[in-house]
């Protein structure tokens, strides 16, 4: 039991550490971010970090004073939020998008980024023997999986605003 508490301590420690790591690249990203898009896409990722490491560090304290994983509100995915600020972006600033290759490189490497933060917690979510603790790394495993998943649909744009365009939006060729 002891070793399972001292991995549970190690985890969250680590978990905080990469939370603010991340909220510290994403706040630099956007400050040199040249268009709506990447600007508005690291800014929010930054605060979502915020978030995550702040739940890490109740959850911290709660286990130094109960020793078990306390019953905490789940992730909640903000998606649908991100959804908009792509589309909302995308809108305006169509095909004639201008990236600098320093904010494809910063994608990249927040893709990275959150890979390892999912893989993190997903392993957590499968090792763990409290059910409750479970259910949180798994729903914060797909918070993660989320922005991945907009960083690289924000690579693909950047890199190619046309091509993007034609498979997101099914554009046809066939000159009818």
């Amino acid at each position: 039991m002891e070793n399972e508490q001292a991995r549970v301590t190690e985890v969250l420690q680590l978990a905080v550490k990469m939370e603010m790591e991340g909220k510290e690249f994403y706040r630099k990203a956007c400050e040199k971010s040249g268009n709506r898009l990447t600007a508005d896409l690291f800014q929010h990722l930054a605060k979502e970090e915020e978030v995550h490491r702040a739940r890490f560090e109740q959850i911290y304290e709660a286990l130094k004073r109960e020793r078990k994983w306390p019953d905490v509100a789940l992730p909640t995915g903000n998606e649908k939020v991100l959804k908009t600020l792509f589309a909302d972006a995308t809108k305006e600033l169509g095909t004639k998008v201008k990236a600098n290759e320093s904010e494809i490189e910063a994608i990249q490497m927040a893709m990275e980024m959150e890979v390892k933060s999912y893989d993190l917690y997903n392993s957590r979510s499968e090792e763990s023997t409290s059910p409750v603790e479970k259910r949180f790394y798994r729903a914060l495993a797909g918070e993660e999986r989320g922005h991945q998943l907009a960083l690289s649909d924000a690579y693909e744009y950047l890199s190619d605003p046309a091509g993007w365009f034609t498979k997101t939006e099914h554009w046809s060729l066939d000159g009818a």
